[in-house]
């Protein structure tokens, strides 16, 4: 994503080798960015920021515990509880999504 590659000069990290084309660099997952002679053209993206989340859609939740488990045993499991609707998972997984 291209706010992954909006870094200031100073906290670039060098990703690629002395003379890289921008579709070379590019193709190996890096940013390149060439208007500054003296810092890397080629340098490492910012890391992508992810949340975890509960899914709203009851059904698309993935069991994470078992018939009868307590709200606190799935919570120190590290996942979601929602004690409803019936039928579906009340103990289940975030899902993790990109900010």
């Amino acid at each position: 994503a291209k706010c992954q590659c909006k870094l200031p000069q100073r906290e670039r990290t060098n990703c690629g080798y002395p003379g890289i084309s921008a579709a070379e660099c590019k193709k190996i997952g890096c940013c390149f960015n060439a208007s500054m002679p003296g810092v890397p053209w080629c340098y490492t993206p910012k890391p992508k920021k992810v949340k975890k989340v509960c899914p709203n859609d009851p059904y698309a939740r993935i069991n994470c515990g078992y018939p009868g488990i307590t709200a606190r045993t799935c919570q120190r499991k590290g996942c979601c509880f929602r004690s409803h609707p019936a039928g579906v998972p009340w103990c289940f997984y975030h899902r993790v999504t990109e900010e």
